[in-house]
């Protein structure tokens, strides 16, 4: 039943890379593979401890949905404020390769603190009040996509994998951003710079239907500039505020979110009872925010976790650990392909199956391995956790399909699959793999 179950999970994730095409909602096939997974693991004879393997999966992937659903909830409080419409104030340059950067690089540290579709949306916005060719905006918001998968690399809280990592204890918060921030920037600069030749050096004005667009329109009714401005700080610093309360306490990350939450409610339910003038109708209370998550998102990483603990439950993702081990044993090659994988496959389950593959070892195991050096790569802030955060994140850069922030880019723009390919694929690849040397080089020089 094992092969079945390979067999299984393979078409489950053909038909989540082909959603377009078979207009299934991934989430569907997500949440029927998990099912149908564990029941066939189930009829093995496992009965006797699939519960409780089933229960320790479920505790973990909970773990990350807390943590999404808070972070989710604090992004759209602070957007249904206003409280991003400050970026486009504060853009003036009138010099278009000037703007490729600056949104690059605005775009690389936002979203360290937000996720990478979120910030992709905005940051789409935002270009669209500023260029009014539609081919040049394609440009720019490859751009824009490949800043977002990179900035969410370098941090904790930056991108679902990462956040995944973390929340494990494969990497800390200090560390990644340390081992991460340049090659991740690097990541950046080098795409940049040979996309800033594909563009004008003037800015030609802006369509008139961009006054439409988030950042130009007025602030929401009833939401006054000081409010705005209050929900955007303390929305950010509540983001902030989590690993560093999971370095004072220790507590896993859900809990700081669950404060972070807990805290921005009380200040908006503060608010808006000090403003009795508003009608209830036009309040943006968490209790009302909160109703529109992205709920079928939260089902997804449900499914796919649950599907990925299954393979590991059933001792498939160790028996391929063991075959990479034996025929490529070095991390480098290893988390390379995986990045070239997340491309095309989307890297949280590619991440959650590593991460089954190699459980961190203990001292005992490091002792008793026949090469120690090498299983010191699968610690807790070794040399693959490191490659992988960097790989997974940039890699889905590679093509427009291959990470949430390209999706929403190629539908908000109409971004043509072959003209990515031939344009933007070859510099994000250049910066994937200068992003990787650096990492070499880190490893050579700092031994990290």
């Amino acid at each position: 039943m094992i092969t079945w179950m390979i067999l299984l999970f393979i078409v489950g994730y053909l038909c989540i890379a082909l959603e377009h095409k078979i207009r299934i909602n991934k989430s569907a096939v997500a949440l029927l593979m998990a099912g149908v997974l564990w029941t066939i693991f189930s009829l093995r004879g496992h009965d006797a401890h699939i519960a409780d393997d089933l229960v320790s999966s479920l505790g973990d992937t909970c773990e990350i949905l807390i943590f999404l659903i808070g972070a989710m909830t604090i992004v759209d409080l602070i957007d249904r404020h206003g409280g991003f419409g400050v970026i486009t104030r504060r853009i003036t340059t009138r010099n278009k390769r000037k703007l490729l950067w600056l949104l690059a690089l605005i775009t690389f540290f936002m979203s360290a603190a937000l996720d990478n579709m979120t910030t992709t949306i905005i940051m789409i916005m935002v270009m669209r009040r500023l260029v009014d060719d539609n081919r040049e905006r394609w440009i720019f918001a490859s751009m824009i996509v490949i800043a977002a998968n990179s900035g969410g690399a370098w941090s904790p809280i930056g991108d679902v994998t990462t956040i995944m990592l973390w929340m494990r204890g494969n990497v800390s918060a200090g560390t990644l951003v340390a081992v991460q921030f340049v090659p991740c920037l690097v990541s950046v600069i080098v795409p940049a710079a040979i996309c800033a030749h594909f563009v004008r050096r003037e800015v030609s004005p802006a369509p008139a239907t961009a006054s439409t667009d988030v950042g130009t329109a007025p602030l929401p009714p009833g939401v006054t500039p000081r409010l705005s401005h209050t929900i955007l700080i303390a929305g950010v610093l509540s983001l902030l505020f989590v690993p560093v309360f999971k370095t004072l306490t220790h507590l896993p990350p859900y809990m700081g979110m669950m404060v972070s939450l807990g805290v921005m409610w009380v200040l908006t339910e503060i608010a808006y009872d000090r403003r009795r003038d508003i009608e209830e109708s036009i309040q943006n209370r968490v209790s009302k925010v909160v109703k529109h998550i992205d709920m079928p998102t939260i089902l997804f990483f449900l499914g796919i976790l649950l599907s990925v603990s299954a393979l590991q439950s059933a001792g498939v993702l160790a028996d391929l650990a063991q075959w990479l081990d034996k025929h490529i044993h070095s991390v480098f090659p290893i988390a390379g392909v995986i990045g070239l994988l997340s491309s095309v496959i989307d890297n949280v389950p590619l991440v959650a199956a590593c991460m089954g593959m190699y459980p961190l070892p203990d001292a005992a195991a490091l002792a008793a391995a026949s090469d120690p050096a090498y299983l010191q790569n699968f610690a807790a802030d070794g040399l693959f956790w490191q490659l992988l955060s960097f790989c997974a994140g940039v890699g889905g850069s590679l093509l427009i399909i291959g990470s949430a922030a390209g999706v929403v880019a190629m539908g908000l723009e109409k971004i043509e699959f072959g003209w990515y390919l031939r344009r933007i694929a070859p510099a994000a690849l250049a910066g994937y793999l200068a992003g990787i040397g650096l990492l070499y080089l880190e490893h050579l020089l700092f031994g990290l």
